[in-house]
């Protein structure tokens, strides 16, 4: 059932209620630690985002589950942490670190904090499963001191694109339509304007992607179900979410699959595309641009400047 007042589509995509069922299955796993390969990578990539940016006297870690980001802090960089997630057992199951720190079960979606409470708010592969992104970033702007900065990654639109193509010509071929087999996500383009309409300035917006090799596609869904999707909590939990696949259209799936994306080496690909974001709230300490007019300078003098360089080096 629906939670009260939810409604699936375009503005209430995902069943929360699901996710929070799926990611506690996900930490109670035997060896969930070995199910984490994409958040290592890309917990590892950003680690070095933190370090010149001096301490912070407390931090929250958003969509925490395991600890991923805390395994990556240190004292020095981070004094108090508080982790925040939607699952119990994930927090429960959460790998201790040097930092004191203090771990609360609540939804991405409703910050139980006061505004001006973090000096730094973190959120790594988490944000992606939210219904309301903008009002997501709005409360995250709202617990932020002045000054204070929020440094995260989330899943990107082009992310399982080899995947998705395939079950979806599979299912038109054998089906005659198809229903979403993996989650809808957030394009690019728009990030940046959902960052700055939320408050953030100095804002940085970077994309990356990480390429997982497979022998085929029922070895890329079973590392899904086993790795990715169920093992990390990340099942697709969109509302209008087809239940099952028929066999005939997994099988002409894989054929479709290989056909149109594999390697020459036999194995196939599966794309994740990583957004990294940076923002910034605004204090009054912070480094304002010049106004409008005031620059002693024109555009159309540049090309004189290159031109007296270019003379130079002759």
């Amino acid at each position: 059932p629906r939670p009260p007042g939810a409604s699936p589509g375009a503005l209430s995509p995902f069943d929360r209620r699901l996710k929070r069922k799926q990611k506690n299955w996900a930490a109670l796993q035997a060896e969930p630690a070995k199910c984490d390969y994409l958040r290592e990578e890309v917990r590892g990539t950003r680690s070095a985002a933190f370090a010149p940016l001096g301490t912070f006297p407390l931090a929250l870690d958003v969509g925490s589950g395991r600890g991923y980001i805390a395994q990556h802090l240190t004292k020095e960089t981070v004094e108090k942490l508080i982790q925040v997630d939607v699952a119990e057992n994930a927090l429960k199951s959460a790998v201790e670190t040097e930092i004191p720190t203090v771990r609360v079960v609540a939804d991405e979606e409703f910050l139980p904090f006061k505004e001006d409470t973090f000096d730094l708010v973190v959120s790594s592969l988490s944000l992606h499963w939210v219904n309301d992104l903008p009002k997501a970033f709005k409360e995250i702007h709202q617990v932020l001191k002045p000054d204070g900065v929020f440094i995260g990654a989330m899943l990107g639109g082009d992310t399982l694109y080899e995947l998705r193509c395939s079950l979806q010509l599979a299912e038109l071929e054998r089906e005659g339509g198809f229903s979403p087999h993996v989650s809808p996500f957030t394009a690019v383009a728009d990030l940046g304007h959902l960052l700055a309409r939320a408050g953030f300035n100095t804002l940085t917006v970077d994309t990356d992607e990480i390429q997982v090799n497979y022998p085929g596609l029922f070895e890329v869904m079973e590392d899904l179900q086993g790795e990715y999707i169920l093992c990390m909590g990340e099942s697709n939990c969109s509302w209008n979410r087809k239940p099952l696949l028929h066999r005939e259209t997994m099988l002409a799936a894989a054929a479709i699959y290989r056909e149109m994306y594999g390697n020459s080496d036999g194995s196939v690909p599966a794309t994740f595309q990583i957004y990294y974001m940076i923002g910034w709230k605004y204090h009054e300490s912070q480094a304002k641009p010049a106004q409008r007019g005031s620059a002693t300078v024109s555009f159309g003098d540049l090309a004189k400047i290159e031109e007296l360089i270019s003379r130079g080096k002759k």
